[in-house]
């Protein structure tokens, strides 16, 4: 492993992530909000109890609920529930958690006001479900495996539940909603985000259906039922706000990269597509440019989706660093990382990846061949390919959710260090 590279990729990915935590995001919103009567606050997503805990310290409020993901609780807060609960998938204890909030905003008066701080992943945290939950578990676990992005996956969602799509500003009326949105898509689709639940659905049934169609889901009379129910389209009771989005990360990204003497090239901020096919683009990069004799990084972000053939562990990011790997083959001077910036990519502890050019041997050496790299990689299998050569790149989560990027560093040749 280039030691220099890893150490320089470890420090971007603590800067660029430190610049997009929400603490002064929300505090920077708090500061317009029209907050009037008794003040509620609750939070949903994976970067919920950092916005809660921010609101928290800036507000006058009555009490809060907090629902994040499992192990993103950090301690208590002060006439606020905390509960944790499925992601990406949900499980009884979002349903649970949900109802709590819908028992706090059912009662409301028109003087009352919701502060929502909602986040990514808050369309598996935050849930009450219009089919059997087993059914929903499957169709989100259909949606996750068939490659579909995450606006078809939301706009499936939507209509199999009682509080997304503009659902939940409905319950909560007559009171007001205030929204502080942290961005995880791209684009910033205010009703795509955690599926909007106070924001007036730009989606249709027929779009919903031509979906299930696309993809081939199995779907029963019942939730196919659901999709014929049209979501709210208009709303008066809510304000929604955006705090943070992958721009911003990429941007932190560079700076970093600047600060360590890199020249930076931004691809782009709306990448999509297959994981692994980002990842081989990204390696071809990496291998055009080795030989230049500059100091650079190109900065991509977005979110790309993978289609599952196999059983094996990984996640988009894991993906991208995995599908990069061959190009670099041999290269002392190149490295590709991608990261999720929660700090958990796909149903495991990492958030992402690391390869260099050493990457391939040492997995040869970990006994690893080509063939069976290759292997691993149809079976979706990149936590173990990225385990075996300490390419697992673990931040832990990092409270907050804007969504991935993926950087290729070119360090100097040796060659190059001298001529200069």
């Amino acid at each position: 492993m280039n030691h220099k590279l890893r150490s320089d990729a470890d420090k971007i990915i603590k800067q660029a992530i430190g610049a997009v935590m929400p603490k002064e995001a929300v505090e920077r919103a708090l500061t317009d909000a029209d907050l009037t009567g008794n003040v509620y606050i609750v939070a949903a997503g994976k970067a919920a109890y950092s916005m809660a805990k921010a609101a928290s310290e800036h507000v006058s409020y009555k009490k809060g609920i907090v629902i994040t993901k499992y192990g993103h609780v950090k301690g208590e807060l002060e006439r606020i529930e905390c509960f944790e609960a499925g992601h990406p998938v949900l499980d009884e204890n979002s349903i649970k958690a949900t109802e709590k909030v819908l028992e706090l905003a059912g009662g409301l008066s028109a003087e009352d006001t919701v502060l929502f701080l909602l986040s990514g992943g808050g369309s598996a945290l935050f849930e009450k479900p219009l089919v059997d939950l087993a059914e929903l578990q499957d169709i989100t676990s259909q949606l996750l495996a068939c490659g579909a992005d995450i606006n078809e996956i939301n706009t499936i969602r939507k209509r199999l539940s009682g509080v997304k799509g503009g659902r939940f500003a409905e319950i909560v009326a007559p009171a007001k909603i205030y929204s502080i949105i942290l961005s995880d898509i791209v684009g910033d689709p205010l009703d795509m985000i955690a599926s909007g639940p106070t924001v007036p659905d730009s989606s249709t049934c027929e779009m919903a259906k031509n979906i299930v169609r696309k993809y081939g889901l199995s779907l029963s009379e019942k939730a196919l039922s659901c999709l014929e129910v049209e979501t709210p389209k208009e709303i008066s009771n809510a304000a929604n706000v955006v705090i943070g989005s992958v721009k911003e990360l990429c941007r932190a990204a560079g700076k970093c990269c600047e600060s360590l003497g890199y020249q930076v090239v931004f691809l782009t901020d709306r990448a999509g597509g297959e994981a692994r096919e980002v990842g081989r683009m990204l390696g071809e990069i990496a291998f055009s440019h080795a030989c230049d004799g500059e100091k650079t990084a190109f900065i991509l972000g977005g979110e790309t989706v993978v289609h599952l053939k196999g059983n094996g562990l990984g996640g988009r990011n894991q993906e991208i660093a995995c599908g990069a790997a061959k190009a670099l083959a041999g290269f002392d001077n190149v490295a590709v990382f991608s990261v999720g910036s929660d700090g958990t990519d796909g149903p495991t502890d990492a958030a992402g990846g690391y390869v260099d050019g050493d990457t391939m041997k040492s997995l040869s050496d970990a006994g690893i061949s080509l063939a069976r790299f290759n292997q691993m990689l149809e079976d979706n299998d990149c936590y173990h390919i990225l385990d075996a050569c300490g390419g697992l790149i673990k931040t832990g989560p990092t409270g907050t959710n804007v969504n991935d990027f993926s950087v290729v560093l070119i360090g100097w040749k040796m060659s190059a260090l001298y001529i200069r």
